[in-house]
């Protein structure tokens, strides 16, 4: 087959409740902004649908994961994330995703940048985009990796095989802190708000303060213009005092709301990615909730009540529940966060670019197919 388009290899992949394409680093534009416009040629972006591209058309399927060799010592590999937009030529390499995290493992062990154990592989993936380090377990008997199994997960269909994400040290993801105001609580346009970091920025407060209780759906919950606008404007003075000052052209922090149990969890929650009511939850917000439920002071932590470690915090979100388990290794070390999910391979084979980004790749890419 030949034509005048350029492509570059490609899985397409199911992360947790999340899905897109993974590529390898090294079949990308080394260039930042090269790579960039390239993503949003490939995802569709600046098009509802993203019709022309691979995008699926909401948030939750306009991921990118890009993966290649550890740049620090106690790594196995790199991860960045990349979370195109659907309504702007964006690409958002800021946050981390902790769904399409779960894939990241199975792809690197697969692609042979780390080598398969026998029942189970470790990989120590370092999240470029925060700094972090998590360690994913993956099932691989005889040195191959399983997807089929009988993990359940809310937001997904069916069963596969569980994949273990330990986040080890998630505070201070994006600024350094846990609390990047020093606050544990304060104040914004008249609502009490917690801003956290741990995995996800994010800004946290009770769904009673905008008026929003259980009843209402996602689809109602994202046409509430009136709330959302409010959500915003707090979610944007908030990132000021987070010290992410363009949180306006960002997508963190990401905005939460809190409301009581009522299936005998901890708490519910209602988490925007920002401006859409996600329909279940991301796992790196799921971390950091958890963790504001056992953070003094907080909003979380007072809805929550009196939670102690070693424990497990379920939140309750709209297509079921998620448990994180909690535990110090030490006294004074850092909180770790673990989680379990699934994920499948999908697709692979060559992507297709209008543009010819060789010149900047930092392997050689392929004319046609």
């Amino acid at each position: 087959m030949s034509n005048d388009l350029f492509s570059v290899p490609c899985v397409l992949m199911r992360g947790g409740s999340s899905k897109g394409p993974f590529f390898r680093a090294s079949d990308l534009p080394a260039d930042p902004a090269e790579r960039d416009r390239l993503l949003l040629e490939i995802m569709g972006a600046g098009h509802p649908l993203q019709i022309d591209g691979i995008g699926g058309g909401n948030a939750l399927s306009s991921k990118v994961a890009i993966v290649g060799p550890p740049t620090r010592a106690d790594a196995d590999i790199d991860y960045l994330f990349a979370q195109v937009r659907l309504d702007r030529q964006l690409v958002d390499t800021m946050p981390n995703c902790g769904n399409m995290l779960a894939a990241v493992g199975p792809f690197a062990i697969e692609s042979g940048m780390v080598a398969a154990g026998d029942p189970r592989t470790e990989v120590r993936i370092h999240n470029v985009n925060t700094g972090k380090v998590i360690l994913a377990t993956v099932e691989t008997p005889q040195g191959r990796v399983h997807y089929r199994g009988e993990t359940a997960i809310a937001g997904a269909p069916g069963t596969a095989a569980p994949i273990s994400l330990a986040f080890l040290d998630a505070a201070g993801a994006r600024t350094g802190k846990l609390l990047p105001t020093g606050e544990a609580s304060e104040w914004i346009d008249g609502v009490e708000v917690s801003c956290i970091d741990c995995a996800m920025p994010m800004v946290m407060l009770e769904g009673a303060a905008l008026g929003v209780t259980d009843s209402e759906s996602v689809a109602e919950l994202n046409a509430n213009t009136g709330m959302l606008a409010r959500l915003e404007r707090i979610r944007i003075e908030a990132g000021r005092r987070m010290g992410i000052a363009d949180a306006a052209d960002r997508v963190i922090p990401k905005p939460v709301l809190l409301l009581p149990p009522r299936a005998g969890g901890v708490l519910q929650v209602r988490y925007f990615m920002p401006h859409q009511c996600h329909s279940a939850l991301a796992i790196t917000g799921a971390v950091g909730i958890s963790t504001a439920c056992v953070t003094d002071g907080t909003v979380a932590q007072r809805m929550a009540g009196s939670l102690s470690l070693p424990g497990s915090v379920r939140l309750e979100h709209p297509s079921g529940c998620l448990d994180v388990a909690l535990h110090r290794p030490a006294m004074d070390a850092p909180i770790v966060a673990s989680v379990v999910r699934t994920a499948r391979r999908l697709f692979e084979g060559r992507v297709f670019a209008s543009t010819d980004p060789r010149r900047n790749a930092q392997t050689p890419w392929s004319s046609a197919a």
